[in-house]
């Protein structure tokens, strides 16, 4: 919302509200219409592909981005699943409404062409990340990403969701998480990560976790915002 300016943000502040939103409360699900735009304030959203009872994330979107901006280039259905997965503040903008501005101003066209380049680099990137990298460098990717996004080192997380994200097992998630707590870099306890030692965490990361912060995404992929 930053990068647009500020006429066309008073334009919607009538019709942005605030929101707020609790753990694993579902936004939209495989095939709902978006009807509302999503900015996190404070909160994390996951996106999530799979079938029945078996999810896996792909994304995550927090205070620098938001979810169902496509719309703006008119009415569109979620592929996939939306979880918030960090409780917090969302600002809510009706669908309808970012397309009626998106049709007459070129420039909120552009940003939201550029976010979505940016949203497809890191799907990609992720999509390398889940075949070619290990569950204990993934799960160090995962936490400073997600506490980048939230903007806390505090972090509600079950063991069944973290399994989830991985694509493992609960009992490998309880190894990882111990040895992690062991060398220090977390603290883990009933549901709660607080990330402890940061430098640690990124040394045991995979290279996805530089590729994939938001700025090195537009440089990437050219955009200039």
């Amino acid at each position: 919302m930053a990068t647009l300016p500020t006429p066309l943000l008073e334009s919607i502040k009538d019709d942005l509200s605030r929101v707020s939103l609790r753990q694993e409360k579902t936004i939209y699900q495989p095939g709902d219409r978006i009807d509302t735009v999503y900015f996190p304030l404070t909160g994390v959203i996951s996106e999530l592909i799979g079938s029945k009872s078996n999810w896996i994330e792909i994304a995550t979107i927090g205070r620098e981005g938001a979810i169902g901006l496509e719309a703006g280039f008119g009415p569109r259905r979620s592929f996939g699943r939306a979880t918030v997965r960090v409780a917090g503040e969302f600002s809510a903008l009706p669908a309808r409404r970012i397309m009626q501005l998106a049709q007459s101003d070129a420039r909120l066209r552009d940003v939201i062409a550029r976010y979505g380049d940016m949203r497809r680099a890191e799907l990609q990137q992720t999509a390398a990340c889940n075949a070619l990298h290990d569950a204990s460098s993934r799960l160090c990717r995962w936490l400073l990403q997600t506490a980048d996004r939230a903007g806390v080192d505090k972090l509600p997380l079950t063991q069944e969701f973290l399994a989830q994200m991985l694509g493992v097992c609960r009992t490998t998630v309880t190894l990882l998480a111990r040895t992690l707590q062991k060398s220090g870099a977390i603290e883990y306890s009933r549901g709660l990560i607080t990330i402890l030692d940061r430098k640690q965490l990124e040394a045991n990361a995979c290279d996805c976790y530089r590729i994939t912060r938001p700025e090195a995404l537009l440089r990437a992929i050219g955009a200039d915002y």
